[in-house]
């Protein structure tokens, strides 16, 4: 695909995920993203066959752009500090701040808003939110796994909710920031999760 045509492609992807995360996928037409993008009917079949073929595009371009968040933030907070806890104690800090520097809040949730909406997607596109949750689930009992080797729990927890706790705050962290209408919530809560791993692997005494 030629440069204009990638450029124009994320700019269908952006318009689109923006409403989407606003107003809900049944909600939201090919003919206001069109209108907005400023481009032909056919220039959107172009890049996309249908709407269905548009919310793979959308869910596989935010799993790959979570991950790229994601291996920044604690990429840099292992460079940072090699100890396994204190690496990851300095990464949800900086999610934190992340969190932070959006005075509206965090926009949304892209997989969540198709599981609230499930009936309108097929057996792919659920297969592939799935995948973003358990991509999560790996990254962080990952982490976890290497913590506990060197500072075994203050607690008999089972590791993989632990590493599914991650998830569980950022997404009600959202919606809590959205129902509440406090846009820092989100990074409040995850330094309260940070609160919570510092207690179940400090080793006691410290």
């Amino acid at each position: 695909m030629r440069k204009g045509g990638t450029a124009t492609r994320e700019r269908l992807l952006a318009i689109a995920e923006t409403a989407i995360l606003a107003k809900g996928f049944s909600a939201t037409s090919i003919e206001e993203v069109i209108a907005e993008a400023e481009i032909t009917k056919s220039g959107f079949f172009y890049h996309f066959k249908d709407k269905t073929e548009l919310a793979r595009a959308l869910v596989l371009r935010y799993l790959q752009e979570d991950e790229i968040v994601l291996d920044g933030l604690f990429n840099r907070a292992r460079e940072l500090n090699e100890d396994p806890l204190h690496a990851f104690l300095i990464g949800l800090k900086l999610f934190s701040e992340m969190m932070m520097d959006l005075p509206e809040g965090h926009p949304g949730c892209l997989v969540a808003t198709i599981c609230y909406q499930e009936r309108l997607f097929d057996r792919d596109i659920h297969e592939l939110t799935r995948s973003g949750v358990l991509n999560w689930r790996a990254r962080f009992l990952k982490i976890l796994t290497e913590i506990a080797e060197k500072y075994p729990p203050n607690d008999d927890v089972d590791l993989v909710e632990v590493a599914d706790l991650v998830s569980t705050i950022v997404e009600g962290g959202i919606i809590m920031s959205k129902a509440a209408r406090e846009p820092m919530k989100l990074a409040s809560q995850i330094m309260l999760l940070r609160s919570y791993i510092k207690l179940l692997f400090t080793p006691r005494g410290d």
